[in-house]
């Protein structure tokens, strides 16, 4: 064996160390690729679960104002405007749905926004023979192309006292 040979087999050469770094930088690449769609998905997650728990709390202090009414609940619809008039012992509590929004409305004060991104919201009623049932459909906007969940709900309350005939 030469002095030449033996050099050769000791040390690496410029070009498998320019492999070597390419070959580390295409992995760098690939695995921040991974780690920015991993925090994008989770930032998505948690935007959707806090819609979701703001929506079945918001959704429950509903039934709760339905169960208090005290009178006649009264709902009218107008081209953009829903509005739900429910009366109680200390007066009025109304809600309402306009431009994506749920708000609410005690005692003619000041509206309240409570939840935002609304798709849709529909309250109905369903009468049956001594009691009157009402449903109320809400669905949330889906946010870009990140959402996998078409967040639809249903709640469903009666007034814990017969309305008057």
């Amino acid at each position: 064996m030469n002095a030449r040979s033996a050099q050769r087999n000791h040390g690496y050469l410029l070009v498998e160390c320019l492999v070597y770094i390419g070959v580390l930088f295409v992995l760098l690449g690939v695995s921040y690729i991974a780690l920015f769609r991993c925090i994008n998905n989770s930032v998505a997650l948690r935007r959707n679960a806090e819609d979701i728990s703001k929506a079945l709390h918001i959704g429950e202090r509903w039934r709760v104002d339905v169960r208090s009414a005290t009178g006649n609940i009264r709902f009218e619809e107008t081209n953009f405007v829903q509005l739900l008039y429910l009366p109680n012992l200390r007066g009025q509590t109304v809600y309402c749905f306009a431009t994506n929004t749920i708000s609410r409305s005690y005692n003619g004060g000041p509206w309240s926004q409570l939840l935002t991104n609304v798709a849709s919201s529909t309250m109905t009623s369903d009468r049956r023979k001594t009691v009157t049932a009402w449903y109320w459909n809400l669905e949330l906007q889906t946010h870009r192309n990140t959402s996998r969940v078409r967040p639809l709900f249903t709640f469903m309350s009666v007034p814990e006292t017969p309305a008057p005939k």
